[in-house]
């Protein structure tokens, strides 16, 4: 994952970059946490600026890019937490479980770590957002990499789900965050913000069928309840434990 990480992380802060709604959700999912640990931290997104904060980011080249005033930084994995038992009121876990080597020891880990409250921020494998209908190498991808719902909040104990809307405008380039604005899959620059599109591999015929529909308005024609929404249910979940 490091590897991969550090050729992503080219240009993962232009392209990755909090939107503040979604920012508004974790930091209300954190309560009354004062020092949090920020688990596969890369180059800082969603961090809360009010709280004490140090981030564990495995990928060098990601640290690199965080701003000089963002939080503490250290190069280290989920698996292997550099810290004591109940170090931190809360930890925190955006968009990253999906890339660790051992999911099972790395949630062992933070629930280690933190004392009152986890906050991981994940993607449900069992929903199908638009764009897997021309990628479907994606949704494979998903059920591989993605721990179910059900999976996650048994290993963590007492969990609520919660649902993460997708603003249209939606800041942050993750890999369903376009699914008001398709045209953006078309470009190069903005697809190398997901590990995903590097994962799969070829998606040359997805792109040309994308391509076509756009054209001929048959995605329009496609998606008509998708065109006067302000957010959507892409399939976003934020699961929050109390310990």
């Amino acid at each position: 994952m490091n590897a991969q990480y550090d050729r992503i992380g080219e240009n993962y802060s232009s392209n990755r970059k909090a939107d503040p709604r979604i920012g508004q959700l974790i930091t209300s999912a954190l309560g009354d946490a004062k020092t949090v640990i920020n688990v596969g931290a890369g180059t800082g997104s969603y961090e809360p600026i009010d709280r004490d904060v140090i981030a564990v980011e495995p990928s060098e080249k990601m640290i690199a890019q965080r701003p000089s005033s963002s939080a503490l930084a250290i190069c280290a994995s989920a698996e292997s937490l550099p810290f004591d038992d109940d170090s931190f009121d809360a930890a925190m876990a955006i968009l990253t479980i999906h890339h660790w080597s051992d999911q099972d020891k790395g949630l062992q880990e933070i629930r280690r770590v933190a004392r009152k409250r986890i906050v991981i921020l994940t993607f449900d494998p069992d929903a199908r957002p638009w764009p897997t209908r021309y990628f479907p190498k994606l949704a494979e991808l998903d059920a591989i990499a993605m721990p179910s719902l059900e999976s996650l909040t048994r290993r963590l104990g007492k969990s609520e789900v919660r649902i993460v809307p997708i603003p249209h405008d939606c800041q942050d380039g993750f890999l369903y965050a376009y699914w008001r604005r398709p045209e953006a899959y078309l470009d190069a620059a903005l697809r190398s913000g997901s590990s995903s599109f590097w994962k799969i591999g070829d998606v040359s015929a997805g792109l040309s069928d994308l391509e076509r529909d756009l054209k001929t308005g048959d995605w329009y024609r496609s998606h008509p309840d998708l065109l006067d929404q302000e957010t959507f249910d892409a399939g976003y979940r934020l699961i929050v434990a109390e310990l």
